[in-house]
């Protein structure tokens, strides 16, 4: 797993380190509050109890605030930590931020992509095309 240094929500500094001793998702999303990232962090909520059942544990990353991370979780009840990244440190880390085209037009940007690590911080499964309204379905293959 790359190293990190970031906030949560709640101001809490996680680390790398953090995350080792349980299989863990990390997801990037480009916005809060945004239709994609909506339905993809209200997909994983839907299904938080089946990743728990499975031995993860859930994180979202964006360059949001903390403060914009607690309003996001509030009014969608979400369930797992959502981590701030305003200086790109872990998605550039991770592979996640990097050009984006739209309609024609060129910028840096967050690349919504998911990692998936076992509880030694190994990489075991990354998604680069994620469907936001059944993210679950593409990382918990039954």
């Amino acid at each position: 797993m790359p190293v990190f240094n970031v906030i949560n929500q709640d101001g809490q500094v996680l680390t790398q380190q953090d995350m080792l001793g349980k299989k863990t998702v990390i997801y990037f999303y480009p916005k809060d509050n945004t239709p994609g990232c909506t339905a993809e962090a209200c997909d994983l909520r839907d299904n938080y109890q089946r990743f728990l059942s499975l031995g993860y544990q859930v994180f979202g990353v964006s360059k949001d605030s903390a403060d914009s991370h607690v309003r996001f979780r509030d009014k969608f009840q979400l369930p797992f930590p959502l981590l701030s990244d305003p200086t790109t440190q872990m998605m550039q880390a991770f592979g996640a931020w990097g050009e984006k085209k739209n309609y024609g037009k060129v910028s840096m940007g967050t690349l919504r992509s998911t990692f998936v690590f076992n509880e030694q911080g190994v990489l075991i499964y990354r998604v680069t095309k994620v469907d936001t309204k059944n993210h679950t379905a593409q990382l918990l293959k039954d």
